[in-house]
């Protein structure tokens, strides 16, 4: 399991830093252009994921209150992606330094709404590399909406191969 987790980790890495290389060539309008989508910008998916990545990073450090980044970021695009970029390589860190049996630790936490679950750290982890990916084929097809026709492939058997 655990080297199936460091595999997500490192791809989820990787693509995140492939569709933010892209990104980061758009200029700021583009990236506050409202298309239709779960945010209405590229600037807000991206967010989001940086949101979603660290808030969960918080539960399973097992903080008591968690911190969204965005709550108080008057950042820049480039922030922004190199905030979500700095998250995701801390997950991919953890992931290959902890003791496996970490992975298989149950873990209480509570959601946005106050409600508490009990879950494997490992699946909390295929949550987040599973939610940054939907939301990364998001700003692909938000990319597209924006003209931008030069995309890279951000799928795991891409990187998968060029390991």
């Amino acid at each position: 399991m655990k080297e199936l987790l460091q595999q997500l980790a490192s791809y989820n890495v990787w693509a995140t830093r492939r569709i933010g290389d892209v990104i980061l060539t758009l200029p700021e309008e583009k990236c506050n252009q409202e298309l239709p989508g779960s945010f209405p910008t590229i600037f807000k998916t991206v967010l989001h994921c940086w949101d979603a990545e660290a808030v969960w990073w918080q539960r399973v450090k097992l903080q008591e209150h968690t911190i969204a980044p965005s709550t108080h970021f008057n950042g820049t695009m480039k922030d922004a992606v190199n905030g979500l970029l700095h998250q995701s390589k801390q997950w991919e860190e953890w992931v290959h330094q902890v003791p496996e049996r970490m992975l298989d630790h149950v873990f209480q936490y509570y959601n946005n709404k106050k409600e508490s679950f009990k879950q494997p750290v490992s699946q909390i982890i295929i949550h987040v590399i599973n939610h940054s990916t939907y939301h990364r084929g998001q700003m692909i097809t938000q990319l597209h909406q924006l003209g931008v026709e030069k995309l890279p492939a951000t799928d795991f058997v891409v990187w998968s191969r060029k390991k």
